[in-house]
């Protein structure tokens, strides 16, 4: 029997204890192997340091897959490192770096081959924005702009919902002239649960924090405030 594809996207690249832990009950695994990607920042030293950090005092085998590498140093292939894993993390930072990258490495496709093997996806910002279709994006410069992303969710996505005021605005906007398919937009502290591709449920940090369904009814941009699960 095959295992169910399981994506929880949220709005902020932070590392969240809470998020994780979410993460790791959806594996079914007592003490899952998780893999942070931090590709969009560059391999960042400090947001690895902050991985590990935050995985201190959870059930989780914590691991990095970086990509800034050489053949010399780096034995494993990339199907080797990440396959293996129960749960794979992605990173906040610019998204459209991070998806070039993964393309030329062939990353999109062993992350599109763990997810049809039940390996649970998660990630805020980039790292939330990625599993999607498209989105809006901070990644190019002067100003906000869509990028095409993996597609194992057929939506689109805006991250940082309330966070940064041009995102509300321009997501409903791109909606209503057709340059964005209807979609689901996370607050920082908030965060979607899909399983096989369709919404399960929406999970928040506290009350001030939501997720939402945007959608085009009869030429107007409709915005459902999903009902959160608070976690604790």
């Amino acid at each position: 029997m095959s295992k169910a594809k399981q994506i929880f996207a949220y709005g902020s690249g932070r590392i969240v204890p809470q998020f994780l832990n979410y993460a790791r009950k959806l594996t079914g695994k007592d003490k899952p192997k998780m893999c942070f990607l931090p590709t969009a920042t560059a391999d960042n030293e400090d947001y690895i340091k902050r991985w590990y950090e935050a995985c201190e005092g959870l059930e989780i085998e914590p691991h990095v897959l970086r990509v800034w590498i050489n053949s010399i140093e780096h034995q494993k292939s990339w199907e080797e490192l990440l396959l293996p894993m129960d749960a794979i993390i992605v990173g906040g930072g610019n998204t459209l770096n991070m998806m070039a990258i993964w393309q030329a490495q062939g990353i999109d496709v062993i992350l599109k081959k763990a997810y049809e093997n039940g390996t649970v996806m998660l990630g805020g910002s980039a790292g939330s924005l990625c599993w999607f279709n498209e989105g809006t994006t901070d990644s190019r410069p002067k100003e906000l702009s869509i990028v095409k992303c993996l597609g194992f969710l057929d939506y689109s996505h805006c991250p940082h919902y309330h966070s940064e005021a041009s995102r509300i605005p321009l997501y409903h906007e791109n909606i209503k002239t057709g340059k964005l398919g209807e979609g689901y937009a996370s607050d920082d502290r908030s965060g979607v649960h899909f399983v096989d591709g369709k919404f399960e449920k929406a999970v928040s940090l506290d009350e001030n924090n939501n997720s939402y369904f945007v959608s085009l009814k009869d030429g107007q941009v409709h915005e459902e405030l999903l009902a959160s699960e608070l976690l604790m």
